[in-house]
């Protein structure tokens, strides 16, 4: 019995040594493959490209954005990534619409309602609703977080009235910012600030609009096993264009704001290529128009199942040294899920940490494309080092390639290509974020 047991613990012991040599085997070829492929001198061309003076600062509705995103489509196609389904390139174009008021009226139960107290979010020239009108009917109450509460109303796609309490009469014409994130065929959504819950209205409304054309570049790996599971690397690649001069400079280059992460993207999506076998399919999304408010992740949101996404690394300035040193970054929202808990763990016996969020007053969780993802559920969260309390560069022509440590951003990137292994291979399943906790 004795002499059994022992055969058996030898036979156990030749499974596991063979399996440690497999892993290790796993792992030096996995080390190889990151090393040859995310290199400083990639990152150093690619940054070089996307921040030099002949992008003009990237400002959406330039030549210069237009020649950055043909610049991003030919590196996704010299990678050999497909196309997002219902697209026949890389581009996912969408239209925005800059309103021109011409006309409102309102009455409640007869009673005229002054324009101040109305707030009418349409794509449509002509608006004309009535009680007959087939609109829902809801409230932002006393006891609601205002914005919030607004804002899940506005992603709602039902066309709505929303009898807002007096309460918030101090908040409420800051709800005319939503009229410059208008997107073509949005559903339309009306404010009014009242007490009163009408059995009448009447709404009339007029507008006309310029249309303006954006593109989000996006590029993907289809999933071997699990290719309904979506795992989404992104970062934004307009900046600022040219400005106030500041020392005989008036570019706003952006290499670090978000030239950085735009480059991570690149390159991540090379490595995930190379190694070909994420059972998860891996969608790379460098959006448009972050700068004005996120409208690019705004429109790429609206355009996925909110379910199907496991996770989403946004990449956000990751050109300076953290507040921690190199080999170091934080991820915001890192208490809204264990994504960051999981990133980390992959990372044992590395130099690289990540950590949670420093600088959570500034609420940078919903300042960056991850924001729109996020407020559906889906474990989004975006990778930084910027110090924001001490940034010198940030939104001023000074961002330019030779304020950057590019051999620390390089290891930024492959730490964040291994930190997502087990979330790119399925075996990794993050959290959810708490929609109800969302303000």
């Amino acid at each position: 019995m004795f002499a059994e047991s022992l055969f058996f613990k030898v036979v156990d012991m030749k499974k596991i040594q063979c399996l440690f040599f497999y892993l290790l085997f796993f792992y030096v070829c996995n080390a190889q493959d990151i090393n040859s492929i995310i290199v400083q001198h990639e990152a150093e061309r690619i940054e070089q490209i996307l921040s030099s003076d002949s992008m003009e600062g990237r400002k959406i509705f330039t030549p210069g954005i237009e020649k950055a995103a043909d610049f991003i489509s030919a590196e996704f196609k010299k990678t050999g990534l497909q196309t997002l389904n219902g697209l026949n390139g890389y581009r996912q174009n969408f239209e925005m619409l800059r309103p021109k008021f011409i006309s409102l009226s309102c009455t409640l139960d007869g009673l005229t309602i002054a324009e101040k107290n109305v707030v009418v979010i349409t794509a449509q020239e002509n608006l004309d609703v009535t009680e007959q009108s087939s609109y829902e009917k809801s409230a932002i109450d006393a006891q609601d977080n205002f914005f919030q509460k607004a804002m899940s109303l506005m992603e709602s796609k039902k066309n709505s009235i929303v009898l807002v309490d007096t309460s918030f009469s101090k908040y409420f014409g800051r709800l005319l910012s939503f009229k410059k994130q208008l997107f073509a065929g949005r559903s339309n959504v009306i404010f009014i600030l009242t007490n009163k819950n009408p059995q009448q209205y009447s709404i009339k409304a007029k507008h006309s609009f310029e249309r303006r054309r954006l593109s989000n570049i996006v590029g993907v790996l289809p999933g071997k096993s699990l290719p309904e599971e979506y795992v989404i690397f992104s970062a934004h690649y307009d900046h600022l264009g040219i400005g106030k001069t500041e020392n005989n400079d008036s570019i706003y280059n952006g290499a670090n704001d978000d030239a950085s992460g735009t480059t991570a993207v690149i390159l991540l999506a090379k490595y995930f290529k190379a190694l070909g076998n994420n059972a998860r399919t891996l969608i790379f999304a460098a959006f448009t128009a972050e700068e004005p408010g996120g409208l690019g992740s705004q429109y790429f949101s609206k355009q996925l199942k909110a379910e199907q996404v496991m996770a989403m690394l946004n990449i956000e300035m990751i050109g300076t040294e953290s507040k921690w040193g190199r080999n170091s970054a934080y991820i915001t929202g890192y208490e809204k899920t264990d994504m960051g808990k999981i990133l980390q763990n992959n990372l044992k016996g590395s130099q690289f940490e990540f950590h949670p969020d420093p600088y959570t007053a500034q609420k940078l969780f919903y300042r960056s494309d991850n924001a729109a993802l996020a407020r559906l559920g889906v474990p989004a969260h975006t990778v930084s080092t910027s110090k924001m309390d001490d940034e010198p560069n940030y939104h001023k022509p000074s961002d330019e390639m030779g304020t950057l440590d590019l051999d620390n951003m390089t290891e930024i990137i492959k730490a964040i290509a291994l930190s997502a292994a087990g979330i790119v291979a399925g075996r990794d399943m993050p959290t959810r974020v708490d929609t109800g906790e969302l303000n």
